[in-house]
């Protein structure tokens, strides 16, 4: 029969080998991705930002203004 301590040195030692693995297949993957990155790489796109506008087209500003005053006024009723 095996006394705790050999059972504990063996538990860390897998543990140790588990993680060392673990950190070394981590590693190559990350330098395995920044590889193809700079060999796939090329230009990005630009990515075309809508620009923001004040209101919807076809909404008048009274009917945004109601819109607003009814959320404000349902926002603060239910914070009774």
């Amino acid at each position: 029969m095996t006394s705790i301590s050999e059972l504990l040195l063996d538990a860390a030692s897998i543990m140790a080998v588990g993680m060392i693995f673990v950190f070394l297949f981590l590693s190559v993957l990350v330098v395995g991705v920044n590889l193809l990155a700079r060999i796939a790489g090329g230009e990005e796109p630009e990515v075309a930002t809508p620009k923001p506008t004040a209101t919807a087209p076809g909404l008048s500003p009274s009917i945004v203004a109601a819109i607003t005053a009814a959320v404000h006024k349902y926002r603060n009723s239910t914070k009774d």
